[in-house]
Parts: structure tokens; sequence; C-alpha cells
């Protein structure tokens, strides 16, 4: 009888240890969610990374989530070719005009379709079969709002817009705006389909990070006045090319992004809005993958894992 009381004793002992251990390990969790958040954001790169691999595919990321502090980045200083992405500098750059009153929303600008080669300052034309908005082309002679020229720029990727834009505002005056955000690697020097700059290896360029930077410094109000910036997010999220980092979200979550895709490159840099959070930032820069949709595929993987895992959890820690 006293053995079977010592035994008893000695498991009731071990049950309330083990209950006292599994209680002090979830009161850490609750007070220290940001540990727990570090250790899961580990855990997604070293998936992301695995994907990447998958995909054969360089891939810089640079991830920072508002809310939480917690920051993810993959090759981010990696400097590749930005495609269209250099056209929210440009945005930027404008709406910064726009608050100084040198232009304004509604003025009118000229369409037209010739301009200089950063390479030796002979003309060229762009060609409506290589733009993903042909149907401005049948606007050229006439005169647009400037607001149609963002709007174009950045929704449907308009290169006339952007072309003409860069001549408004100059790519010296971008690259200057973009030092005072901070960026160190990107590079706005030309407009675009300038053939003669690209076989000089004079590109568009910006890593990761930066891309990062330029869109952190539009929704902290910090890229241009507070109502610019407002704007300028209003119209990133009338993005109308979904298929990347969007397209790993739920059709609830607002996002603002652009896209922008050569050979062998497919990049996507959002702003994502989760519903009762602050937002995250999310730039993917790809290359080598042959197939856009496969790229495309890749970001939007990458956009589901980041939600899913770092997101949408952080909902059901107290305080949240």
């Amino acid at each position: 009888m006293g053995i079977y009381n010592l035994n008893h004793k000695g498991r009731d002992l071990t049950g309330r240890l083990v209950l006292f251990l599994l209680l002090s390990f979830i009161a850490y969790s609750c007070s220290h969610p940001q540990e727990q958040g570090k250790a899961e954001a580990e855990t997604v790169k070293k998936e992301i990374e695995k994907l990447a691999t998958a995909f054969g595919a360089e891939v810089g990321l640079s991830f920072h989530d508002l809310e939480s502090g917690l920051v993810i980045e993959i090759n981010e200083r990696r400097v590749m070719h930005a495609a269209s992405l250099m056209k929210v500098p440009v945005m930027v750059e404008v709406f910064r005009r726009i608050d100084k009153g040198e232009l304004s929303w509604e003025q009118k600008v000229l369409v037209r379709n010739s301009f200089a080669s950063l390479a030796d300052g002979t003309p060229y034309s762009l060609q409506p079969e290589d733009d993903s908005d042909p149907e401005f082309y049948s606007l050229e002679g006439q005169s647009v709002p400037l607001k149609e020229l963002l709007f174009r720029m950045i929704t449907v990727s308009s290169n006339l817009a952007t072309n003409i834009l860069i001549d408004l505002v100059k790519a010296e005056a971008v690259m200057d705006t973009m030092r005072e955000l901070g960026v160190v690697n990107m590079k706005v020097l030309r407009g675009v389909e300038d053939a003669k700059a690209f076989e000089k290896g004079l590109n568009n360029v910006t890593d990761a990070r930066d891309m990062r930077v330029v869109l952190e410094a539009i929704v902290s109000g910090q890229a241009a006045s507070r109502q610019s910036c407002q704007a300028m997010l209003e119209i990133l999220e009338a993005q109308k090319f979904r298929e990347g980092i969007p397209a790993g979200l739920p059709a609830e979550v607002k996002v603002g992004n652009k896209t922008g895709s050569i050979t062998r490159i497919a990049h996507d840099a959002a702003v994502v809005f989760p519903p009762g959070r602050q937002p995250y930032i999310l730039v993917v820069l790809t290359q080598g993958i042959e197939k856009e949709e496969e790229a495309e595929k890749l970001t939007a993987s990458i956009s589901r894992l980041i939600y899913d895992r770092l997101i949408n959890v952080t909902k059901q820690r107290p305080g949240r």
C-alpha cells in the first residue's frame, strides 16, 4: 500500500511538472511572439529557397511586415534588369513635381512616339505590338491629361506613356529622388525599348531591397506628400496584371503591385493590405525561367507561403 502511494505521488508530481512546463511554454510563446515569428520566418525562408531551386530560378526577395516587424531577405542585393519595375520610381518623381506645382494632375501632355537614345542621341520609336498597351498609340498627335499617362504607365504598363513621362521629368531627376529615399543599386537611366543603349549595357536595374525601400517610402508618406502617396497607392491597386503576388492571396486581400518582365526576367513588387492589420511589402525578382507563366507560378507560390505562414497566423496571437 505504501509503495503504491509512493508511485502514485511520483506520477502525480511528473504530471504536474509536465503541466507546468507546458503552461510555461505557452506563456512564453504568448509573451514572446517576435521570437516565435523569427523562427517561423527562418523556416519559411528555407522553403522559399527550395521553391526557387525547384523552378530553376535565381530569386531576389525582400519582405517586410509593418505589423510585426518581421523581415525576410534572399539575395536582396542581387542586381537584375529592372524591366517595368522602373516605372514606379518614375511615378514617384512625377508626383513630386505635382507637389511642387511644376506639373498638375489635369495638365495636357502631347502623345508622341519619338525619343532620343541614351547611347548616341539618335531617335527611336516604339512598336505597338511590343507594348502591353497598344491602344494608346492611336492617340499619337493628341494631348491627354497627365493622370492618364500615370495610370497607363502603372496599371497596364504602357511603354509609350512611360517614355513620355521620363522625357517630361528626366531620368537624372528620378535618380536624384531615389538616392534621397535611400536606394543603393537601383538605376533608372533611360526609357523603354532603347535598343542601342541596351546593346551597350546601359540598362535600368534594381535589387529587391531597393525596390522595397521605394514602396515603403510610398506607404509611409515619405516618397512625396501624403496626398500624393495615397494617390500612388490607389494607382498601384488598380493594377491589371495580377498573376504574381496577388494570385497567391485570398480574394478579399487588397494589393497594390507592379510587375515587370523581359526575356527570362519576371518580377513583382507589392504592398499587401490584409484586413485588420498593417500592410506588408513583398518584392520578388526572378531570373532564369524561360516561360513567364512559370515565373508567375513561383511568385504566387512564394506569396501564398508568406501569407499563410507569417501573416494569417498573426491574427490568432494575443493582442492582435
